[in-house]
């Protein structure tokens, strides 16, 4: 998908601001942009539409409202930009923790949507690679220390050195047509249930 095809929600209150988005976005060429400017029932409008990219507008961002989309931007996994006029550190850092891609204060400018924009989604698609790569990692970890564990089970059980017993986990597995910490797993349940 190019940055072009992009469905893109603007969620802004004021008319006239969200206009200088719209503007922006059409000019720089995306034809699928959807303003809302109501922000209750929001969390509906983005399951309806899906969008690839969430703009949030806020001329003068109450912390009630800014907490109401900081939840829903946690739970969306979609790049946000968000243009403010003002703001504290407190705000940028919650916004920053909630997932904002792209926090912008007191620089709604027509000509910097587009910019800002593509911006938001590289770094949304570089912070979803960390964070995949991080949970492939973890994972990567957990099947390896039940493999240990499964190991160290067979070698007890049934007398076998380690390279036997890694050896017959990797057999059992192959046989099988199974991952090995799958094999691992069974060989943990079954010798919690048998002590």
């Amino acid at each position: 998908m190019t940055h072009r095809d992009l469905t893109i929600l603007v969620i802004d209150e004021n008319a006239i601001r969200a206009s200088i988005i719209e503007e922006g976005l059409r000019e720089a060429g995306h034809a699928r942009v959807t303003v809302v400017h109501e922000v209750n029932g929001i969390a509906r409008t983005i399951e309806t539409l899906m969008p690839d990219v969430i703009i949030i507008d806020i001329e003068n961002p109450n912390r009630d409202m800014m907490e109401h989309l900081f939840q829903l931007t946690r739970t969306v996994s979609r790049p946000i930009a968000m243009f403010v006029d003002r703001s504290d550190t407190a705000s940028i850092e919650a916004a920053v923790d909630a997932g904002v891609s792209a926090y912008i204060v007191d620089g709604l400018k027509k000509e910097r949507v587009k910019p800002i924009l593509d911006m938001a989604v590289s770094r949304f698609n570089a912070f979803s690679r960390l964070r995949r790569e991080l949970a492939d990692a973890r994972s990567a970890l957990e099947e390896r220390k039940l493999i240990e564990r499964a190991k160290g089970i067979l070698m007890k059980m049934r007398g076998l050195s380690e390279e036997e017993a890694f050896a017959l986990l990797r057999q059992t597995a192959m046989n099988e047509k199974k991952k090995m910490s799958e094999i691992a797993q069974s060989v943990v349940t079954a010798a919690g249930l048998l002590m």
